[in-house]
């Protein structure tokens, strides 16, 4: 049986996706050192305390150096920055990879960074799972089951000759794909593009209505504990579930909105114009329609 060729692991943003990547490595049996940063230090601390990582790193690019692979957890701008960083220091044979909600500019940032000749590996991932609270202490080692776990190729602009360290980079990709897949996730290979503009309408533009909705019912009602009040009790699992995800954090879609403006713009001009053909059509057949249509996604889905 050959000695895995990942002994250290670092994650760079210890926050849910990024303590909880640790908390699943440990479950499944990674007997490795994990170490860990993150801007907030209480952060990293929690992970730490929760058994996420072993070691909080002082200085995260000399742990990164010494890793076998680095996992970059921030929000998407968080994680361009880390590429420019990193890529200068990093050895070949060394694999960076991430978990960035968007991956088209990352895939792109990485084709000149990384892949090619002198240079540490990177793979690209995006692990469709979370919750709309953020924070380490939310993390938890299931996180992760049942999910789809993305991956997704970059630009290939170089041909690097073989080499013991490419060998190794090889290795240490199929590897970490087999830590995902232990995690209980479904690996799906998907092109950068294709990938922005499936999350778009997937997940990106879900977040926007949820988010569109709680600030609506804000301005609404949330003048006076009165009418909060009220709405409180009337408003049922509708409500609920439609606003659960306005407690999500700007910072990351912030960068999601960012890098992955004009699929999301396109996803939210279609919605615009379809509220629009509800409006227009509250009495006229075409409503059941649009119902009729709902209800046979819904069977499908």
């Amino acid at each position: 049986m050959s000695t895995s060729s990942v002994q250290q692991i670092t994650i760079l943003g210890t926050g849910l996706i990024g303590a909880s990547i640790g908390l699943a490595l440990r479950a499944q049996g990674f007997s490795g050192r994990i170490a860990g940063w993150d801007k907030n230090p209480e952060e990293a601390r929690i992970a730490q305390q929760n058994g996420a990582l072993e070691q909080v790193a002082d200085d995260p690019l000399a742990t990164a150096l010494s890793s076998d692979l680095i996992v970059l957890a921030t929000p998407v701008m968080g994680i361009l920055d880390w590429m420019e960083r990193l890529a200068p220091v990093l050895r070949p044979g060394q694999l960076v990879t991430d978990v960035g909600s968007t991956k088209q500019k990352i895939c792109e940032r990485a084709a000149t960074l990384f892949n090619r000749e002198n240079r540490a590996g990177f793979l690209a991932g995006h692990p469709m799972a979370g919750k709309e609270v953020q924070g380490a202490s939310h993390a938890e080692a299931e996180l992760f089951r049942n999910a789809v776990w993305l991956f997704s190729s970059t630009p290939e602009k170089n041909i690097r000759p073989g080499t013991q360290a490419l060998a190794l980079e090889e290795k240490r990709r199929r590897e970490w794909r087999g830590w995902v897949q232990r995690f209980g996730s479904r690996i799906v290979d998907v092109d950068p593009v294709r990938h922005d503009e499936l999350c778009a309408w997937a997940s990106h533009l879900p977040q926007m209505v949820g988010t569109a909705l709680a600030a609506l019912l804000e301005d609404e009602f949330g003048g006076s504990d009165a009418h909060r009040e009220e709405l409180r009790e009337v408003g049922g699992r509708a409500m609920r579930e439609m606003t659960r995800l306005g407690a999500s954090p700007f910072s990351m879609w912030r960068d999601i909105a960012q890098t992955n403006t004009e699929p999301l713009a396109a996803t939210l001009l279609a919605l615009e114009q379809r509220l629009a053909h509800l409006r227009e059509n509250l009495k006229q057949p075409e409503l059941r329609e649009e119902f009729e249509r709902a209800n046979r996604f819904r069977k499908r889905f």
